[in-house]
């Protein structure tokens, strides 16, 4: 594995690298059974063990992580473990839920919870997740109701604003008021897994985004190898666009990223085959 730095692009001023620390993983969410979400629970049950996962990423600078850390307070702790240990520092971006109820309550709920992703988590970018964000569109005028309200509070609390958006129509009409928005979360995967509508939309939706996207499920929850889901989205998004992947242990951190380095190097990939129990000539020979 090169000992390089990993492919870098810029958000907002920010320099993020293109591959960011997906955390769904990292808390039970395996979008397949509840016996695969406790299977990963009890793998995974300390920030330590996290921690070990982060400083992977780190050695090859991939300082970038999301997720919504105000309930994986785990990975909150892996983090301050992580840079505390190598002295390096993590970019968070953090996706709350907040209240978007159309009263001063909840406006002030909202504020609150934004305001906790700085002060507890350091979060350099604020994406409003996209439970909250889709309550708010409105197909019919092409707007996002009282979506500046929310980004406002982002910014005076310190943060880069941007919006969760597993419903594609977000960006374009994010784009299309020019709401204060500086990047986007959109799911984006070979198989079309947890999309909304066809991959060749969302591609061109993606491509003609006027900010950075971050892509999420590039493996579509195990659905497709990371050899497959890395490949094609690198292959197939913009060079300022950027993958979240989701892994469970050391090793699947270092494969990851030797698949993707050997994709943006132009070469074979170094990564040992799978194994079988009855291996052809073909597997010993590879």
């Amino acid at each position: 594995m090169s000992s390089d730095s990993f492919r870098r692009t810029e958000v907002a001023g920010v320099s993020m690298p293109r591959m960011i620390v997906g955390t769904n993983w990292f808390s039970g969410f395996s979008h397949r059974s509840i016996a695969a979400d406790n299977m990963i629970r009890s793998h995974l049950d300390t920030p330590e063990k996290i921690a070990e996962i982060l400083e992977v990423f780190l050695e090859k600078d991939i300082n970038a992580i999301m997720g919504l850390l105000f309930a994986q307070p785990n990975v909150s702790k892996a983090i301050n473990i992580t840079e505390q240990h190598t002295g390096k520092k993590i970019i968070v971006i953090d996706t709350p839920v907040i209240n978007v109820d159309d009263t001063p309550e909840a406006r002030k709920e909202a504020e609150a919870t934004i305001k906790m992703c700085k002060q507890k988590d350091d979060a350099t970018f604020c994406l409003i997740h996209h439970s909250s964000c889709e309550a708010l569109v409105n197909k019919n005028k092409r707007t996002i109701e009282r979506i500046p309200d929310y980004l406002y509070m982002i910014r005076e609390n310190g943060m880069i604003p941007g919006l969760s958006a597993h419903m594609p129509d977000i960006i374009q009409f994010s784009d299309e008021n020019n709401y204060d928005v500086q990047t986007y979360i959109q799911i984006y995967n070979a198989v079309g897994f947890l999309m909304q509508i066809e991959i060749e939309l969302v591609n061109k939706i993606i491509w003609n985004a006027k900010k950075p996207v971050m892509t999420i499920k590039p493996f579509a929850a195990g659905r497709t190898t990371p050899f497959v889901g890395l490949n094609f989205s690198f292959a197939t998004l913009r060079d300022c666009d950027m993958v979240a992947v989701g892994v469970m242990s050391p090793m699947e951190a270092e494969e990851d990223i030797e698949i993707a380095s050997a994709f943006f190097e132009n070469r074979q990939v170094k990564v040992k085959a799978r194994g079988s129990i009855a291996k052809t000539p073909l597997h010993r020979d590879n």
